[in-house]
Parts: structure tokens; C-alpha cells; sequence
């Protein structure tokens, strides 16, 4: 059998299929497997070992559509369900799965508050997408794999953090995802051992900004420093993540580190918390404001931003590394 999957963005949406790419190799004997996405994300799959050849959207849609009719697949499966996935499909008019995205239920969820989502990660309806085909899910996670080539060693960071780091991802699509800086500095100042700083060219003012207030022996800005894949290598050497909601929050989730997830117009209900690794949440649940959007905005609808500015910041590092941490969600 040979089967395209099809994923075109982002960060975190592309690194959380992988169980679905591992699973359909282990469960279906003699399997191709190929993916599509943009080009920008190719990094993110190049690697990967489960994936047998790899396709790119650049400008022309019909272009890729003529390379993948040639391909003669016998089945495609759609983890995005998007306007772009749907004329894909009907061009190649090739027997076809699509993720059920639950939109009535996530519009009822932000628009009204209604508790009608229900309690399945994104993952688990990826998975459900493809169980026609007697593919189970193994347990084993996400997967994130890095080229050699792509391996930072720690002793190409600064001395102060050459013994060890908490790393900080500062980024996350809209504003309304972020903490404010003066409260990303209050949370550096917590956490009180050396942080490095990981995100890209917009977050790279913010980075200066904490480095400034806080100084270098504490903060390593290694923001638009290093490609997704050096920023996963330093995060998979990181002793805890901090992170928004963010596609490096899920790498970090691939590479089994303890997590602090930082939630806020967004929620984890909405299906995406980090997945099948220890974590805990950190967010506000007194504001009936919440959420206000499936994705984030750029900036607060009612202008207080409390779910970001009234977060408490009572997380030790220790803590996160021991026992005691589970998962947020098996506990509720």
C-alpha cells in the first residue's frame, strides 16, 4: 500500500502526526509512506526514519498536484482538512481519510463556554483518522528526530549554562499566547538558574529585554540563533521546558522533557497539551472569559489580559523534576 499523508502547517500540528506516521509503518506490512507539507517546514520530517519520501508545497499548488498524481497512491490521508487539503484530494481522486477537526464543538466551546469538547488530544482523533485500518495507537508518543549535523554541544554555550539550563520558549503565533515581557521577566527572576532563551526573529527583541533586566550569568538569548532543529537538540539537553502553546512546546513533549506549559486565551480542553510526557499547567481558571479564540489574537478582545497578567508563577524547577509531577489531565 502506498499512502501520502498530507499536513501543511505548523510546527506543532506537523511534530504531533508522527505517532500517526510510526504507527501506520508498524502496523501495515510492506507500507510506503509519504508526506507532504511547505517547504518551510521541511526540517521538521526530513529526518525522519519512518517516512519514505518527502514532497513540498512551494508556489504552485497545480505543480505539486502533478507531481503527486504521478505517485499513483492507493490512499491519502488528510490531518489537516483544510480548503488547500480538499482540492488536493479531489484532484487526485485517490480513496481518502480526513481528522474530523470537531469545529461545531471547539465554536461552541470559545463562543459560549459550553463544556462539549471532549476529552481527547489531538493525537487520539489523528489516530482515530486511521484506525479503518486495524492501525493502533502503540503509546509511545510523539517522535522528533535530529540530524547529527544539527546536535549543539554544550560547549558551544556560554559557561554559564555549560553545567546545565532551564530552557524558556518564548514564541507562540499571537500575542494573546504570550506572557507580556515584564512578566516573562518576573518569571526568569523565579525560577532563579540559568535559562536560555529559544524562539525566533520576533521574539528576539523580547529575549534582549529579560537579558537586560536580568543579566547574562542568568539569561542566555539564544533566540534566531539556531535553526527548529539545533533549538530541539538544546531542548532535549534542557533540564525543564517553560513553555506557551507552541510548537516547541510539542518537540520538547517528543523529546520527553518535564514541561510547564504556560496557557493563555487559549486552554489545554481544546486538545493540544503536551502529550504522553510529565507536565503541568499553568493557567488561569477563575476567568469566564476564557477561551476567547481557537488559535489566539493580537491582543486581549477586553483589554484587561488577565489570563496572562494574573498568572501565579509557584512552580519550582526541582519540583518539576520529580515523581510528583503526572500529568495535569490524569489528574483531573
Amino acid at each position: 500500500m502506498k499512502i501520502l499523508i498530507l499536513r501543511f502547517s505548523s510546527i506543532g500540528d506537523i511534530v504531533l502526526t508522527s505517532p500517526v506516521i510510526r504507527c501506520l509503518r508498524q502496523n501495515i506490512k510492506g507500507v510506503e509512506i509519504h508526506y507532504c507539507t511547505k517547504r518551510r517546514y521541511q526540517e521538521l520530517i526530513a529526518h525522519n526514519p519512518y517516512i519514505d519520501k518527502c514532497h513540498y508545497l512551494d508556489d504552485s499548488l497545480l505543480q505539486l498536484v502533478g507531481q503527486l498524481r504521478s505517485e499513483r497512491y492507493d490512499l491519502v490521508i488528510d490531518l489537516h482538512n483544510s480548503l488547500r487539503t480538499r482540492l488536493i484530494k479531489g484532484m487526485l481522486a485517490k480513496r481518502s481519510f480526513t481528522v474530523n477537526k470537531i469545529n461545531i464543538q471547539k465554536w461552541l466551546y470559545v463562543r459560549f463556554k459550553a463544556n462539549v469538547m471532549p476529552s481527547v488530544h489531538i493525537v487520539d482523533r489523528y489516530m482515530d483518522t486511521v484506525s479503518t485500518l486495524g492501525v493502533t495507537n502503540d503509546g509511545r508518543g510523539l517522535d522528533f528526530f535530529i540530524a547529527a549535523e544539527d546536535q549543539v554541544p554544550m560547549s558551544q554555550l556560554p559557561p554559564t549554562h555549560q553545567s546545565g539550563y532551564v530552557a524558556y520558549a518564548l514564541g507562540g503565533q499571537h500575542a494573546t499566547k504570550r506572557l507580556p515581557v515584564d512578566r516573562m521577566i518576573d518569571l526568569c527572576r523565579k525560577i532563579g538558574t540559568p535559562i536560555l532563551l529559544l524562539g525566533d526573529q520576533h521574539d528576539r527583541q523580547a529575549g534582549d529585554l529579560i537579558r537586560s533586566a536580568l543579566g547574562d550569568d542568568l539569561i542566555y538569548n539564544a533566540c534566531d540563533l539556531f535553526s527548529v532543529n539545533q533549538s530541539a537538540s538544546l531542548i532535549g539537553q534542557a533540564q525543564v521546558v517553560y513553555s506557551h502553546d507552541t510548537g516547541l512546546m510539542h518537540i520538547a513533549a517528543a523529546l520527553k522533557k518535564p514541561i510547564v506549559s504556560i496557557w493563555g486565551s487559549t486552554t489545554p480542553q481544546l486538545g493540544m497539551y503536551p502529550y504522553k510526557t510529565r507536565h503541568l499547567v499553568v493557567e488561569n481558571t477563575a476567568l469566564n472569559c476564557r477561551p476567547c479564540s481557537k488559535i489566539g489574537h493580537d491582543k486581549c478582545p477586553l483589554g484587561h489580559f488577565n489570563c496572562m497578567n494574573g498568572l501565579s508563577f509557584s512552580v519550582d524547577p526541582a519540583f518539576v523534576q520529580t515523581s510528583e509531577m503526572q500529568d495535569q489531565y490524569e489528574r483531573m
